[in-house]
């Protein structure tokens, strides 16, 4: 093997060798002997005797073009594919080279009959949905403001108080782009929880205002009054606000990250809300035709005589309110103050006790809806790829039979998933597969349903390490995870089985797998006496075993735009069987050839595939998902804890366990809000405290 890899090393070359400078020009020498295809190899000569003797490579060699023997195929609805990722930099709208990306495609497949693109998921659906979210919110937000402020106010008042919300949007847009925030969908999600609280302050300025007008002031002298009375109030609950959403900015972990994003938006948009409110509503106010009393003799609109008409019915409606179900039950509890301090503090304590009990779940981070479901078979390391490329199959049939099923039950008959991605590999061992549904929106059936009917579906499959069936996003990782720690790796094994075992036969938890999968089976070669007699040692014997099993890397190429690598080794069907290596003819330092079998025995055991440390100690993690939404992570890994953990800790008592995933997050969530959260509690509580001018008041209003 060496002698053939190093003739290709020292005969396919493209090699310079100087240049010559002649009076007139200069000559660059250069030897351009480099082939680039297998069949231009052929003649390559690998040794040459001055007999004449020549030995080419197409006489001791079969060379072939070939893929890498490593599997890593990719299939669209059961056809070959290749995949694409597509992504924008964050100088690029997302939005614009989505839609420059469809119009690519659906040009190429015009132009094309026999070569599809398909588009098999795209992200900025999501946040188009999103956007809508935020643009069918603000418009009914607006509504709703014109609609209420008009039924107690009037028309023109209701119309300056809702012009805020798209002034306060605007004004953040400004300040948003100079801090690099984009619209994505956690800047999004904070739009849309900002619009409940922005026109609050509005609301509160703008009737304050008009009560003012109409006892008698001017619109300017109005304005000013109705806005400095309410003033300090408005100021307070904008900055009691801004407080509580900056303690996203101290978390520890992903929750911190992700949503310091969400605080910025609400902030800054609360800041040029309580700006807009302050300054810029009570001037339009004071100056519009909203402070404008009608003399008796001028015509009034028609619009001006239903509404107000309306406003007498609404002022009737919100006196009864008032007069007759509010201050009975006020004066009631104002009487009866101990009755009225204990009917919420029972609440509170029937809320607490809920939670205790497991009448109410828990769960730190829920389960994020998809519409998508990602199958993961691990097969045992060292498994044939056609096997593992048959089961996958066998599961994919599956999922079109659910999908037939599923399809008859939704509105329209429409298919419920979309297409599925196949792919085997990387290696030989694993497989997924991604199914693409119909968006949420348009599907009348969960994922998490689906995904179930699947599962069942499919069935219990013989000979997997492990079949996960993924139906949403876990954000922060696994709903249950178990580590295990310990440097007994007997012991670490057998607790892992018990655990393993445990959760298997917990009906809440489907999906349970674990990081310590069974390796490939290793052949283990140990040299005889007669290899060392023959002069021979492990290394020379390995490396000619290596040479001819794993082969000689001679070259690695530029071929256009693919990389081709030269291998020097046996050919695959003398690779395929454990008698090939008994067979192969090993040669001594003497040139001499003996086979394989006597001068080396073997054992065939298991390796290890992968190997985790956790805090300096082998770690091996089991975890799983839970069976439904509904269910607690929380409740269940405490029943773990206390009633599995125990009696596995007390047969090992080398092994100590770690609760990870989502457990561990939550913990670093719940370390950092206990160092930030009392400081946050008590700047409100200033905050509240110069605005009541008390020390008692704000304690009630923050526990209360």
């Amino acid at each position: 093997f060496e002698s053939v890899a190093n003739a290709i090393k020292q005969t396919n070359l493209l090699i310079t060798g100087g240049s010559i400078k002649t009076d007139t020009e200069e000559y660059l020498i250069r030897a351009n002997n480099r082939k680039y295809y297998a069949d231009e190899l052929h003649n390559l000569v690998v040794r040459a005797d001055g007999s004449g003797n020549i030995i080419r490579l197409g006489d001791i060699a079969d060379v072939k073009d070939k893929w890498s023997e490593t599997p890593d195929r990719i299939f669209y609805n059961g056809k070959i594919a290749a995949n694409i990722s597509i992504s924008n930099t964050n100088n690029e709208d997302m939005l614009t080279a989505a839609e420059q990306v469809r119009a690519y495609i659906k040009n190429f497949n015009n132009q094309n009959e026999n070569l599809k693109i398909n588009i098999a998921n795209d992200l900025s659906i999501t946040l188009l949905q999103r956007t809508a979210l935020l643009l069918e919110n603000i418009f009914y937000g607006v509504l709703l403001v014109l609609l209420f402020l008009a039924l107690f106010l009037n028309v023109r008042l209701a119309f300056w108080v809702a012009a805020g919300l798209p002034i306060a949007f605007l004004g953040m847009f400004i300040f948003t782009s100079q801090l690099g925030v984009t619209i994505n969908v956690f800047s999004l999600f904070g739009m849309i929880i900002v619009i409940g609280i922005l026109v609050d302050d509005g609301i509160v300025i703008g009737e304050n205002i008009y009560d003012h007008y109409k006892k008698g002031k001017s619109p300017v002298q109005s304005a000013i009054d109705g806005t400095m009375e309410v003033l300090p109030p408005i100021i307070s609950a904008i900055l009691t606000t801004i407080i509580a959403f900056s303690t996203f900015y101290f978390l520890d972990g992903r929750m911190g990250d992700m949503f310091s994003e969400v605080s910025t938006v609400v902030i800054l948009t609360l800041l040029v809300s309580l700006i807009e409110a302050l300054i810029i509503l009570p001037a339009h106010i004071a100056h519009s035709k909203a402070l404008s009393e009608k003399k008796e003799h001028t015509k009034k609109s028609k619009l001006d005589y239903y509404f107000k008409k309306i406003n007498k019915q609404a002022d009737k409606l919100l006196l009864y309110i008032r007069d007759r179900l509010y201050a009975p039950y006020l004066k009631f509890i104002l009487k009866n103050k101990i009755l009225g301090f204990a009917i919420p503090l029972s609440f509170l304590i029937i809320s607490f006790g809920m939670l205790g009990g497991g009448i109410v779940k828990t769960s730190f981070f829920p389960s994020i809806a998809s519409d998508r479901v990602g199958i993961i078979l691990n097969m045992p390391q060292g498994t044939n790829e056609l096997i593992t490329d048959s089961i996958a199959s066998i599961i994919e049939d599956a999922v079109w039979l659910v999908n037939n099923d599923f399809t008859k039950k939704q509105t329209g008959n429409q298919s419920v998933i979309e297409n599925i991605i196949k792919r085997i590999g990387p290696g030989t061992s694993k497989a997924t597969l991604t199914v693409n549904m119909l968006p949420g929106e348009n599907r009348d059936f969960s994922s998490q349903e689906i995904t179930n009917a699947i599962r069942n579906k499919v069935g219990k499959v013989n000979g997997v390490e492990n079949l996960i069936f993924g139906s949403g996003g876990n954000f922060a990782g696994s709903p249950v995870s178990v580590s295990l720690l310990g440097n007994n790796i007997q012991e670490l094994k057998e607790a892992k089985k018990e655990l393993k075992k445990q959760m298997v036969a917990n009906p809440l938890l489907k999906d349970v797998a674990d990081n310590d999968p069974a390796g490939i089976k290793e052949i283990n070669i140990k040299l005889k006496e007669n290899g060392l007699l023959l002069g021979l040692n492990l290394q020379s014997v390995m490396t000619q075993v290596r040479s001819g099993f794993f082969g000689i890397q001679t070259q690695r190429l530029q071929r256009g735009q693919d990389e081709i690598k030269i291998w020097v080794r046996y050919t695959k069907e003398d690779r395929s069987s454990i008698n090939n290596l008994d067979a192969m003819w090993i040669i001594t330092p003497l040139g001499i050839r003996v086979p394989f079998s006597e001068i080396a025995s073997y054992e065939i055991i298991r390796g290890e595939v992968a190997i985790n440390h956790l805090n300096g100690r082998r770690e091996i993690q089991v975890f799983a998902d839970l069976i439904s939404n509904k269910e607690s992570p929380t409740d269940i890994l405490a029943n773990i804890q206390e009633e599995i953990v125990p009696e596995i800790l007390s047969k090992y008592p080398s092994v100590s366990v770690s609760y990870e995933g989502q457990n561990r997050e939550a913990q670093k969530t719940k370390d950092s809000l206990g160092k930030v959260g009392f400081v946050i509690l008590m700047l409100i509580y200033v905050v509240i405290a110069f605005t009541f001018r008390s020390y008692s008041q704000p304690l009630l209003l923050l526990f209360m």
